[in-house]
């Protein structure tokens, strides 16, 4: 038997944390679909309920760019129909008006509610699998 290499073990490494991510996003796109949400629209209400913890609270979409893995025009697509799902609401930045604020509405705040345990459930179940006991 063959000696793996170091670029051998960190190959077969990368491959299995690329794994792990497409099975608990569709894992999580699957949960979530009932409650008319996929995986990306989860990460948006959950950045912004951790950033914005009280209601009234916003977020500029430029910190959210960063941390959610879409491309800047996927986001804006995906907070544009959280919008139109009465989930977000967006306005202009008056300090800087190319800036745009974003929040959760009440309606969003309670659906994020809702499905935080079953996202939770899905990480602690994929994970597990990972890490052991």
């Amino acid at each position: 038997m063959a000696v793996k290499t170091a670029g051998a073990r960190l190959e077969e490494l990368w491959r299995d944390i690329l794994t792990v991510h497409a099975r608990t996003m569709c894992e999580i796109d699957r949960v979530l679909h009932p409650h008319g949400l996929g995986a990306s629209d989860f990460e948006v209400l959950d950045i912004l309920a951790s950033a914005s913890p009280e209601e009234g609270d916003h977020c500029r979409v430029h910190n959210l760019v960063g941390r959610v893995h879409l491309s800047q025009s996927a986001l804006s697509r995906l907070i544009a129909r959280l919008e139109k799902d009465g989930l977000v609401r967006r306005s202009v930045c008056t300090e800087d008006r190319r800036g745009v604020w974003v929040a959760l509405t009440r309606k969003g705040r309670d659906v994020y509610a809702e499905v935080l345990p079953l996202q939770r459930a899905v990480l602690e179940r994929m994970l597990a699998e990972r890490t052991g006991p």
